[in-house]
């Protein structure tokens, strides 16, 4: 990679939290669009290039090299043992999703049920793992990195799995703000993945707007979860219904917590 890489990645991100895309970007140097994609896939744009794009979003230089820095410092991964943590201390967990939405401390004091001396305590054990930066005055630094991420399997997941999910699909999704889709089709695997692949930048997309929203005021914003998942699945009702059992390796007879399953004999 060009030294240039981390440099792109930045631009990458702060065009994304600008709403700027790459067709902006190519009349912005006037070149094509693919000829642009090409550049940002290679990582390879020349400083003049680099200040131009800047100058499109109204950024310094510097604000772009302090997007590189902060990205550096950040961490991608909780430890399992600090997952743990968070998952065996309902406040710590609790001030460390609120913090994550950009909640200021004298918000978070306002809204729950602790006192002063009990939130600093917790947000300097969040300090302590990484995932803020306590500064004077008890203000809040989000350390976490763009593209942090729960463990897989983790403490946090498994928290999620067994006291979240059901509350979290206990809804007809037809309330304003909220919307389910659920599809039905046959893939190959290279489906899937591109599936996969777009789903991640949905999520870089959701990041990307919680970055852009945090200016505002906290009363403006509401807490949001977004759930994304495609899998080989098939409802257990249709898998007692086959003729023909299912191989052994048949990602519909790996259901998780469920052996494989086999059909009855007809009748």
């Amino acid at each position: 990679m060009s030294q240039t890489g981390p440099l792109v990645d930045a631009l990458k991100r702060a065009l994304r939290q600008h709403g700027f895309t790459y067709v902006d970007v190519a009349r912005a140097l006037d070149l094509s669009e693919s000829s642009v994609k090409r550049l940002f896939a290679r990582k390879d744009l020349t400083l003049e290039r680099l200040e131009r794009v800047c100058a499109l979003m109204q950024l310094e230089m510097t604000d772009l090299l302090e997007l590189v820095r902060d990205a550096e410092s950040h961490i991608t991964e909780l430890t399992e043992t600090q997952e743990r943590e968070l998952v065996d201390t309902p406040k710590l967990l609790l001030v460390g999703v609120l913090v994550l939405s950009y909640w200021p401390a004298e918000d978070i004091l306002a809204t729950f049920r602790f006192g002063e001396a009990e939130l600093v305590k917790l947000l300097l054990r969040l300090d302590r793992m990484g995932v803020i930066e306590l500064l004077p005055g008890n203000r809040i630094k989000v350390r976490l990195a763009r593209n942090f991420a729960w463990r897989k399997d983790g403490p946090i997941q498994r928290f999620f799995e067994a006291r979240m999910q059901q509350q979290f699909f206990q809804s007809s999704f037809t309330r304003e703000g909220e919307l389910r889709l659920v599809m039905f089709g046959g893939l190959s695997r290279r489906s899937n993945e591109l599936i996969q692949q777009r789903l991640r930048r949905v999520a870089e997309e959701f990041d990307a707007l919680v970055q852009e929203d945090r200016r505002l005021d906290r009363r403006m914003r509401t807490g949001n979860s977004l759930v994304l998942a495609v899998r080989p699945w098939e409802p257990l009702l249709f898998t007692e219904l086959r003729r023909i059992p299912l191989p052994a390796d048949s990602p519909y007879a790996r259901m998780r917590g469920s052996p494989p399953r086999t059909a009855p004999a007809p009748k």
